[in-house]
């Protein structure tokens, strides 16, 4: 009985091992910061060539528009092209953004009276360089449009959950720079009011950890498999809101528990339908709609992840291999040669916008993609083994 037990345990750690081993030639390891650094570089080079004159127009010919820079698809741009500064000092980036902010007028697209997060996104890179710096007059336009709108009792304008991340994190830095905590309040009742109230009954659905994007797809809106719809970018801008606010507010802000909660509960959500090669679907819940690799709602994810990693929110037993397999596929995958990138969503608002999503397509915007990517891999770029 006892040689049985002995040739039962010695078959058992045989077994063992070889899953082990095997294992461990399939897992995918972290990549060397160098590594890292140097497709962030190749991407963002290959933009600032594109574009020297910061403050060219935008213009779209599927469209036959022109758009001013300072639109929230170029201020996501800066938001990552600051992070990227934050981890390779290059001096070239910085003047990039002061470039860009100083011939805008460290303005707002329609002026401070706008109420449109869109509008206000730009403020954040504003905020970031007027921190850098501490020089006068590069954040009186952004404050003077939130000021504007405190003065008022409205708090609906976050109807669609993109705006939370083009001008939450604005709330949360100059409630942070003023020690006024009637930024975050505000911020916070707005937020609520996206969350709790928009569409039927809010546009988050907690029993998920998931958001619908606007009143349009809460149910009983449904995707083609009978999911509700969720789109990928859109959770993508909660996620990346809930980071930088996160990062701006003190420890004992009142709702900070609250933000922490909803930003674990979607990570959880998220890590459950990333896909096989280490992409998400643009339609989080319905992968046979318009299935495929798709870079921005992954750069976010990878993004969050990555900081809730970095900054002890979250088990890097579970999520570090997530974003490892994710960074990688987009390191590898979405890159060309010359550093543009591919797989990136053009602007809208559900998964069937801007199709197909190819390695060879541009988007009618490009700035926004690099963006998320450069955000993703300067959270990535601090992790450590």
């Amino acid at each position: 009985m006892i040689l049985k037990n002995r040739i039962f345990l010695y078959c058992l750690s045989l077994v063992c091992s070889t899953y082990f081993i095997s294992g461990c030639a399939t897992a995918q390891k972290l990549p060397r910061k160098n590594e890292v650094l140097a497709v962030l570089q190749k991407a963002n080079g290959y933009f600032m060539n594109k574009w020297p004159d910061p403050a060219k127009p935008i213009y779209v010919p599927s469209r036959n528009r022109t758009w001013p820079s300072h639109i929230w698809t170029r201020a996501v741009y800066y938001e990552g092209l600051m992070a990227l500064y934050s981890v390779d000092k290059n001096k070239v980036y910085y003047d990039y953004a002061v470039d860009w902010s100083a011939k805008h007028n460290w303005s707002l697209r329609d002026g401070i009276k706008t109420r449109n997060g869109d509008n206000q996104a730009c403020g954040q890179t504003y905020i970031d360089l007027y921190l850098a710096d501490n020089k006068p007059g590069r954040i009186d336009s952004i404050k003077a449009s939130v000021d504007l709108m405190m003065q008022s009792q409205k708090i609906d304008d976050w109807n669609w959950i993109d705006a939370i991340q083009m001008a939450m994190p604005v709330f949360a830095q100059l409630g942070a720079i003023y020690k006024d905590t009637g930024y975050f309040h505000r911020m916070y009742q707005m937020y609520a009011y996206t969350k709790y109230k928009h569409g039927d009954n809010g546009l988050y659905n907690a029993a998920e950890g998931l958001w619908w994007r606007d009143k349009d797809f809460d149910p009983p809106y449904k995707e083609p498999n009978g999911e509700d719809c969720y789109w990928s970018r859109g959770n993508g801008w909660v996620v990346a809101a809930l980071v930088r606010v996160l990062n701006a507010i003190p420890e004992n802000e009142t709702h900070r528990s609250e933000y922490l909660v909803d930003f674990k509960t979607m990570m959880n959500a998220l890590a459950a339908v990333q896909r096989k090669d280490g992409f998400w679907n643009v339609s989080l819940h319905d992968p046979s709609n318009f299935g495929g690799k798709e870079l921005t709602g992954t750069s976010l994810f990878v993004y969050g992840m990555a900081w809730g990693i970095n900054n002890g929110h979250l088990d890097p037993k579970k999520y570090l291999p997530i974003v490892i397999k994710a960074w990688n596929a987009m390191a590898k995958e979405t890159v060309h040669p010359n550093g543009f990138l591919g797989f990136v969503q053009g602007t809208g608002k559900e998964p069937k916008e801007s199709q197909p999503v190819l390695y060879d397509r541009e988007p009618d915007f490009e700035d926004f993609g690099l963006g998320c990517f450069l955000l993703a891999g300067s959270e990535v770029y601090k992790l450590k083994k």
